[in-house]
């Protein structure tokens, strides 16, 4: 629907199964005029109806030091991430475990010279910190955002800042075009004792060179996403279609999608990563406030659950809540 001067409007629906208990496995925090997301406003979207229990916080690039070395820059992020949680803990009005753990950036390529940051992360929160995202998207097309050199997944200084991950018990939150899975599915392999979080199900791409190509880009995708499944220290956040990537255009439209056909879009990717993954390998993800772009809070939960009717009470808990509680530690349980 639109206002009466032609903005557009997203749909309003109810929130289904209202009880079922979520933990948001990966969200946002930023000042990016004029569109901000900070604690006011994502609490506006926890408050809009679903069972929001706890949030994960990961990078975006904001909050970064001002001053002193470029690689510690990233721990204000951080920081800024804990002041928050520690706000909201703080605040009896405020029901959710905000940011009941922290994914942080740091630079693998940095090799043994990241373990400092990576202690400098730690320090700045000393119980929410969980582990790093190093994003590597790359295509060689030129019609996407590049944010690492081609193969870094494979690189050996790399590797070496890798090996960090285990020695500190911390995590990886990859995040990468659905062309590189095999290039994770090789590192998980090499690094069976690092946890691994696959973002986004590993961005199947719908623009530039993979337009009108949906059939074809999901056999490749769900060739990755079968070897990475078979490394059973990767699991996987289902999520993350709202961005322009995907290529479904819904950031267009005037009308935006309900709930019932973002859940007959999402449903065979889902699924695929459910069968190949397991319900204990995945979890639900808002990437909020990216997919705002696109559609409402409520919209994105309730598509996720219009996709799970038919599943058991266990496997729903799990999917919802239980293995993103699990494998970022947030202790005590929300």
């Amino acid at each position: 629907m639109t206002t009466e001067n032609g903005e557009t409007k997203i749909s309003t629906e109810t929130p289904l199964a209202p009880a079922l208990p979520i933990c948001d496995a990966h969200h946002h925090l930023w000042e990016r005029h004029p569109k901000n997301y900070l604690l006011e406003d994502l609490l506006d979207d926890l408050n809009s109806g679903h069972n929001i229990a706890s949030t994960i916080a990961v990078e975006c690039g904001y909050g970064y030091r001002q001053t002193g070395p470029e690689e510690f820059k990233p721990v204000g992020e951080t920081a800024f991430l804990e002041s928050v949680a520690e706000r909201a803990a703080n605040d009896p009005a405020i029901k959710p475990r905000i940011v009941s753990a922290i994914v942080g950036h740091a630079n693998l390529a940095l090799g043994d010279g990241v373990a400092p940051v990576l202690e400098a992360h730690i320090a700045a929160s000393r119980s929410r910190f969980r582990g790093i995202r190093h994003s590597t998207t790359w295509d060689g097309s030129g019609a996407l955002r590049n944010e690492a050199a081609q193969g870094l997944l494979a690189d050996s200084k790399f590797r070496r800042g890798f090996a960090w991950l285990k020695r500190l018990d911390l995590s990886f939150d990859a995040w990468l075009y659905h062309p590189q899975l095999t290039e994770l599915a090789n590192l998980a392999s090499a690094f069976a004792d690092v946890t691994i979080i696959l973002d986004h199900i590993g961005a199947p791409l719908g623009v530039g060179p993979y337009a009108g190509k949906r059939d074809e880009v999901f056999r490749h995708w769900s060739e990755g996403i079968a070897a990475v499944a078979k490394c059973s220290n990767a699991v996987v956040k289902l999520g993350g279609f709202g961005s322009v990537r995907s290529g479904y255009g819904w950031h267009q439209r005037v009308i935006k999608p309900s709930s019932a056909e973002l859940a007959t879009a999402l449903a065979p990717y889902f699924e695929f990563c459910i069968e190949k993954f397991g319900v204990d390998r995945c979890m639900f993800e808002s990437n909020f406030p990216v997919e705002k772009l696109s559609n409402s809070y409520v919209v994105v939960w309730n598509a996720f659950k219009r996709i799970t009717a038919n599943y058991s009470a266990a496997e729903r808990a799990a999917l919802f809540h239980d293995t993103a509680t699990r494998i970022y530690r947030t202790f005590p349980s929300a």
